[in-house]
């Protein structure tokens, strides 16, 4: 399959963050260096990623089943337990809202669709209208008027520069862009509900569709906001007549007899919150300097991944190989290191749970950080480390206006040049980037509490978010050179006489 999104140009580095700037006095690579090793890699990566753990979803016991793993992990490496009550957890609640699968009633031309099967709700919202359906013959006719009425009406093909050029799967994208595209132009002509009624490319995407809207909305209470500015609290569930206009996907075999006119639709969606538990493995390793001990710099991953999902290509399970499995495995790889030799200040290892439910963990952690966050000095947080080109990488965080800490960000450059020596992706760390990469893991809420913060990444590739992201393609020699980068980085933060400093007037947003 061709990539979505070409390999970017390898651009050098900034030659400004490194110009007039000494070396960190921590010269060289410390005796632990050595415990950065392949074969620990490629057998934590292999077990975080086996089939036994089901995809790791957040908020699932598969999930627990993983952070379970971690924290045996942690134990077995020596690290201190950094959790609630001396362990290595700490626990937060997953706020969730769906539509209910099973109090939500849809009947469209006398029969009763099963959600998230025949008929799919696009947004968590509660609808209630019922009476005569317009069938509108073509979507781009403003003729008709919808107003206050249910109109039903087939998919349009969406324009090729509208199908988002990321790294889903080209059906998914294409789905997606079909179905913003037709129900855009139905949102503000005073629709009562829109059923869009699926053509066949979408249609052989039904599935997948489903799966990611059959999940809901996920949050967590009391935690850094998702987004600027936003409120730390979870918003109330919307009422009746909230938020844009009712509107679901209904298959394909539908179109003859929407089409031929007189049908009737009843459609009642009511929704459904509640928690359940995720949690955050935290170890620590202590400092051996009495003035810096009490700082603590943070290696930061995730352990979820997607779970299980629609099959593709004979497998359903979401492994999460290069999705985290990859930074676990360097986390853990440096914390043998650490552990081994520790540095002046003391290290905090971090894996957040349910990262790919929109940082939880990290929201929640940096919030309620296990030490003060004051103390905290820098984030190391890496997501996928272990795919694409051999010999080149991204540092996000590292230029405007992500930069958050040129200090923190020398140190990284001059560890990249004294190990792995990656050329440096600058492309991805650009507010200009389709991706918007930098605002998707989980340094960032640290980010927006004011720690330096960085993120390592070779970025994503075609397997992303797929079952094909699995051990068995994730490039082992460059994921040691990763690894070794990032814990070099550490131990000069960990090292150094004086912590990085934040940059004055970081204003990280687009």
């Amino acid at each position: 399959m061709p990539r979505p999104l070409p390999l970017l140009a390898a651009t050098a580095l900034v030659p400004a963050l490194l110009a007039g700037q000494r070396a960190p006095r921590a010269e060289g690579r410390p005796a632990a260096y050595t415990l950065v090793r392949e074969a620990d890699l490629r057998r934590d990566v292999a077990e975080l990623a086996s089939p036994a753990m089901r995809g790791r979803e957040g908020g699932t016991l598969d999930e627990l089943r993983a952070s379970m793993w971690v924290a045996e992990r942690y134990r077995r490496i020596g690290l201190v337990p950094m959790g609630d009550d001396g362990t290595y957890f700490q626990w937060f609640d997953i706020v969730r809202t769906r539509v209910s699968p099973t109090a939500s009633r849809i009947v469209v031309d006398g029969r009763a669709l099963v959600p998230f099967a025949e008929v799919i709700p696009l947004a968590v919202v509660p609808a209630e209208a019922s009476g005569p359906v317009v069938w509108v013959a073509d979507a781009r006719d403003t003729t008709v008027d919808v107003r206050g009425r249910i109109v039903a009406t087939q998919l349009l093909a969406p324009a090729p520069n509208a199908i988002r050029a990321n790294s889903y799967t080209y059906a998914s994208r294409y789905a997606d862009a079909a179905i913003a595209g037709t129900a855009l132009r139905f949102q503000r002509r005073g629709a009562a509900a829109v059923l869009l009624v699926a053509s066949a490319p979408v249609d052989s995407a039904f599935a997948v569709a489903a799966a990611s809207r059959e999940r809901g909305q996920f949050d967590v209470d009391r935690a850094v906001p998702r987004a600027a500015g936003g409120s730390d609290r979870v918003a109330p569930p919307p009422a009746l007549g909230q938020g844009p206009v009712p509107t679901f996907l209904v298959r394909a075999a539908m179109a003859p007899s929407l089409a031929r006119g007189g049908a009737t639709a009843e459609l009642s969606v009511r929704l459904e919150r509640f928690t359940y538990p995720s949690v955050n493995v935290i170890g620590g390793v202590r400092g051996t300097d009495p003035r810096l001990r009490d700082e603590w710099v943070v290696f930061s991953s995730h352990q979820d991944a997607n779970g299980v999902r629609p099959t593709l290509e004979g497998d359903s399970v979401h492994a999460g190989a290069d999705d985290n499995a990859t930074v676990t495995a360097a986390g853990l790889a440096a914390a043998r290191a650490f552990v081994k030799q520790p540095g002046k200040r003391s290290v905090l290892f971090i894996n957040h749970g349910s990262e790919e439910r929109g940082l939880l963990g990290s929201r929640h952690h940096a919030m309620h950080p296990v030490v003060p966050l004051e103390r905290l000095v820098a984030v190391i947080n890496g997501d996928m480390i272990g795919r694409n080109h051999p010999d080149t990488a991204t540092l996000l965080g590292a230029q405007p206006p992500h930069l958050n800490s040129s200090e923190f960000t020398k140190m990284a450059l001059v560890a990249n040049e004294r190990s792995a020596r990656f050329a440096l992706d600058t492309l991805w760390d650009r507010p200009t980037h389709p991706e918007g990469w930098y605002f998707r893991s989980d340094h960032l809420p640290y980010a927006r509490r004011g720690v330096p913060a960085l993120m390592w990444s070779t970025n994503l590739h075609d397997d992303y978010h797929t079952p094909r992201d699995n051990p068995a393609n994730i490039d082992y020699a460059k994921l040691v050179r990763m690894a070794q980068w990032m814990y070099l980085t550490g131990w000069y933060v960990a090292t150094a006489p004086s912590r990085p400093r934040v940059d004055p007037g970081v204003r990280l947003e687009r």
